[in-house]
């Protein structure tokens, strides 16, 4: 792929991102969005690539948030359960219409419920509410009631603001850009 490619293949998922907000459960319609056919041929292909383009933004704010030990030790906050949890809302907030886009698609596309439960694998992992040595079916089943859970408590104003080293902050900074 060469970059004029890739960079028309990122115009046409922040097109598809932008259609969406209007109806985000609705299925995408491809003759709408420029380009979208004759990239990816078919809305299946532009929703896996939209789940990889989620994938990135979520992999990026569990790095920012686990990568400074020193903003969970300032604030008395050490949970791994936590941390994942802000990271996962962080990246909801900001990326709504991606993410309503994904859920709306998982009933018509199974092809995405296995890159969904791989996604619920890794933040139950993450949050270290199950092991790797565990039955796959487990770490799925923990990590459905997890994102309930994440989803359910979205609302966490109520918490003193943290304070943030510099690095943390720059990590946080840099991690939509992934």
């Amino acid at each position: 792929m060469s970059w004029t490619d890739f960079y028309r293949r990122r115009e046409i998922l922040e097109a598809a991102v932008r259609y969406a907000q209007r109806t985000p459960d609705e299925p995408l319609v491809l003759a709408e969005i420029p380009g979208a056919t004759d990239v990816f041929g078919g809305e299946e292909n532009l929703l896996l690539a939209l789940q990889y383009r989620w994938t990135q933004v979520l992999g990026g704010h569990l790095r920012a948030e686990l990568a400074d030990p020193e903003d969970a030790a300032a604030d008395g906050v050490g949970d791994q359960v936590d941390t994942v949890s802000r990271a996962w809302r962080r990246a909801q907030s900001e990326h709504e219409t991606l993410r309503a886009v994904l859920d709306a698609a998982l009933t018509r596309h199974p092809s995405l419920v296995n890159l969904h439960e791989g996604e619920l694998r890794t933040l139950a992992l993450t949050a270290g509410l199950a092991g790797p040595g565990e039955p796959t079916e487990e770490i799925t089943r923990v990590g459905y009631a997890f994102d309930s859970l994440v989803r359910a408590g979205s609302d966490r104003s109520d918490r003193p603001a943290r304070r943030r080293s510099p690095m943390g902050h720059l990590m946080r900074l840099l991690a939509p850009s992934a």
